[in-house]
């Protein structure tokens, strides 16, 4: 099968840093589904496993969390789904990714593809849909409601780093799911509209000091105080931000990785801090493991009852070596608005 892989962590301006490659197709066994692939979206996990892992001795290391394609064959141990079904699905971390022709997951960590969405607008969604529904839900404990029945809250979530893959996906949870008032850091103009147009409430620039905007917002009456902040990037650098502008035990969670935080600045406000990792479940096979699928499932219909839209942002074209080296060059910028997307093979 065709697939794109690398055998060492090199810069992505290396043409060695993701090649096209001709792999054996793998098997279903167990609770596996084997899929072939139809599009994909790229994440920065996927620049950040390939700048740090290298493949083991003789192998070769196949990136890719987000996948829409055919179910062609079921494992022995499989029951939820058959083949020819459609699905989209983020994958484990642990195992070889979707950059290739046909790939093996846990049909656990599996959903239906939203059947209103095309085969590229549904890959944008599944890495970044679990990471968002986890965060809000999982970690910050914002009440969930139904879509057509939202009643406002007293919650206000700081969402930092908006108009990124789960920023974009995160802003339409909170706003079709609670009650809470969305403020969203967007720097440039088209980030800041791509925002606005997915539900927030207020937009702030993260590349000016937040506190200020806040405290005038708050000023202003057009806010109550920050309850919950959604931390999607330099967590370290704004850190000093969420401690003035939160209520005492108001709640922050992060995905990123910084090198160091001193979480000690959360004390007097009795703060707490999540850590986000939606690979967490996989590759530790928790007892709860399903959920992912459930809430992919839950995620497809409210997309195809026209709540959620799809983030997917820029599509590159077919799935090589060569546009997947421009998909993570520009990850790697931070300059990527929504998802990118590429669809099918040569």
């Amino acid at each position: 099968m065709k697939a794109v892989g690398y055998t060492e962590s090199l810069p992505i301006d290396d043409p060695k840093s993701l090649q096209d490659l001709e792999l054996p197709q793998p098997e279903a066994k167990g609770r596996d589904l084997l899929v072939r692939i139809r599009a994909i979206g790229v994440n920065p996990v996927d620049f950040k496993v390939r700048r740090r892992a290298a493949a083991e001795p003789g192998q070769v290391k196949v990136l890719g969390w987000d996948a829409v394609g055919e179910v062609v064959k079921v494992g022995e141990g499989a029951s939820m789904f058959k083949p020819g079904d459609q699905v989209y699905y983020a994958g484990d971390v642990t195992r070889p990714g979707s950059n290739a022709e046909y790939q093996v997951v846990d049909e656990r960590i599996v959903g239906r593809k939203p059947s209103s969405l095309t085969d590229t607008e549904a890959a944008a969604l599944p890495l970044t849909t679990i990471t968002a529904w986890e965060m809000l839900f999982d970690h910050l404990g914002l009440k969930q409601q139904a879509p057509d029945e939202i009643t406002a809250t007293e919650d206000v979530i700081l969402v930092i780093g908006a108009a990124g893959g789960v920023g974009s996906i995160l802003i339409q949870l909170v706003k079709k799911l609670t009650g809470a008032t969305v403020i969203a850091t967007a720097s440039r103009p088209e980030s800041q509209q791509w925002v606005k147009s997915l539900g927030a409430d207020h937009v702030v620039n993260h590349r000016e000091p937040l506190q200020p905007q806040i405290e005038k917002l708050v000023s202003e009456g057009k806010i109550a105080q920050i309850t919950h902040v959604a931390s999607l990037h330099a967590t370290d650098q704004y850190l000093d931000d969420y401690v003035s502008v939160l209520k005492p035990f108001g709640k922050i969670a992060m995905i990123d990785d910084p090198a160091s935080l001193d979480v000690m600045k959360l004390k007097p406000k009795s703060l707490s801090l999540h850590f986000e990792f939606m690979f967490a479940r996989s590759m530790h096979n928790a007892d709860d493991i399903t959920v992912q699928h459930d809430l992919l499932e839950t995620v497809a219909g409210l997309v195809d009852q026209g709540h959620i839209r799809t983030t997917a942002g820029k599509h590159l074209g077919v799935i090589n070596a060569e546009n997947l080296r421009a998909a993570h060059s520009e990850l790697e910028a931070g300059t990527a608005v929504g998802k990118i997307v590429l669809e099918g093979f040569e």
